[in-house]
């Protein structure tokens, strides 16, 4: 069974280079888990039908998020946001960029909406970024940077949640260890996706790309600036109801139903145009969400057969005694688990039983080990055609059709972070 994890994720893999639909990819990825763990193919499809419903709330927060996101952009607030940018920084990519990133990582900390933010800020600013020639690879870089980095590093948030994880896994095979020493731990790995994102910016993709740009965006950068209304005022009060509801709730099925509802209740979006709203919505998050449903799925195929948790016990039955091999391939097996299910979050319990008696053994010390931990599970998070730290920047980025979820977003967030976050991870177990 250990095998069925590392050929369905391969194979999912180059499905999805080769261009085959991710979740097509993702479904036959799944298929041949059950296959090699014994599975029928009914058995296989129910557990994968079973495990998508997990992702039910998940789906129809994405899809709502995005008619709240077109029925702001329906109100013009964007086109003064973008105007207003294109004054401050037209020509200064690295500085965009960098505010992107910015942005992206006050979303998991200090204002703690994750994706939300996405399909209502990226979709109106693609125009800017096309005048200014921005590669758009350089943008999914700086978002994923945004909604990775921070969780990894401070523990404040959804990276408070990420770190407790550690903490009480450890704790609860046999390693006493608090919050901040995790945090102690994370610093060096997160630091190699702070390179990583420099990388990014400064080299890889700085130079010019050239999109073809619709009428319609010209025209919406060059008109003369839109007069702040009453509508705009009534916009801002729904979009922070919204983050106030979704801060207190946790809840982004309440935060986006709050925000349309205030938006129809205001007519800011007259009640006519709410079927054509909710329908743009969901043409623009629709795929984004079944992508997410299949992925648990996938993930839940692999879990309840049991197949994680035979590929790390396979993988520790055949480690010597060399500090360097063993952090390097517990690391490796971390990078396939998650790339295959598409969260960091959810292989932390999995890797952590068996990596805290493992490493123990093996002489690593308790903050090694919360290195070990911590990376194993973050890594492949950038760069799975299945996580929403990849999936996320393609909604937004991906609004006008210009934009490949696994060239564009996978691949360069893969580059630039898990292979960063990999080396850097490794060398902090071996120094703590």
């Amino acid at each position: 069974m250990a095998m069925a994890v590392i050929i369905s994720v391969l194979l999912m893999m180059i499905l999805s280079l080769l261009r085959v639909n991710v979740m097509i990819s993702i479904i036959i990825a799944t298929v041949v888990a059950g296959f090699i763990a014994g599975e029928s193919l009914t058995d296989t499809i129910t557990l994968m039908v079973e495990g998508m419903s997990a992702g039910g709330n998940t789906a129809l927060s994405y899809v709502l998020l995005g008619a709240f996101a077109v029925a702001i952009t329906y109100s013009g607030i964007t086109s003064i946001l973008v105007r207003s940018l294109l004054k401050v920084i037209e020509g200064k990519r690295s500085v965009m960029l960098l505010i992107i990133a910015a942005v992206a990582s006050l979303s998991q900390n200090v204002i703690p909406v994750h994706i939300a933010f996405i399909p209502i800020l990226i979709p109106p600013l693609l125009g800017l970024f096309d005048k200014m020639n921005i590669d758009r690879r350089g943008v999914a870089t700086a978002l994923t940077f945004g909604l990775k980095a921070p969780y990894v590093m401070i523990p404040v948030g959804f990276g408070y949640i990420f770190q407790e994880i550690i903490m009480t896994n450890m704790n609860d095979n046999g390693i006493s260890l608090g919050i901040y020493d995790v945090t102690k731990a994370m610093l060096l790995p997160g630091l190699g996706m702070i390179v990583g994102l420099l990388i990014a910016i400064f080299f890889s993709y700085r130079k010019d790309r050239i999109y073809e740009t619709t009428n319609k965006q010209e025209i919406d950068l060059e008109t003369e600036n839109i007069t702040f209304e009453k509508k705009h005022a009534f916009t801002i009060i729904a979009i922070v109801a919204a983050l106030v509801v979704q801060i207190f709730t946790e809840n982004l099925i309440l935060s986006a139903l709050t925000g349309l509802f205030l938006m129809f209740l205001f007519f800011v979006v007259p009640f006519k145009k709410g079927e054509e709203v909710v329908s743009e919505g969901m043409k623009m998050m629709a795929m984004i969400a079944f992508i997410m449903l299949v992925a648990n799925g996938f993930a839940n195929v692999l879990k309840t057969t049991g197949s994680v948790e035979a590929l790390v016990e396979a993988t520790s039955g055949i480690l010597g005694d060399n500090k360097a091999i063993i952090a390097f391939v517990l690391l490796l097996v971390g990078l396939i688990v998650t790339m295959g299910i598409g969260t960091s979050f959810g292989t932390i319990p999995i890797l952590a039983a068996l990596y805290v008696p493992l490493a123990s053994a093996a002489g690593f010390s308790p903050l090694a080990i919360a290195a070990l931990i911590g990376t194993a599970g973050a890594l492949g998070d950038a760069g799975s055609p299945a996580s929403d730290s990849t999936l996320g920047p393609t909604s937004g980025l991906n609004a006008d059709g210009k934009h490949n979820h696994i060239w564009d977003t996978c691949v360069p967030t893969f580059i630039h972070f898990n292979i960063p976050l990999f080396i850097f991870g490794w060398v902090a177990s071996l120094i703590l």
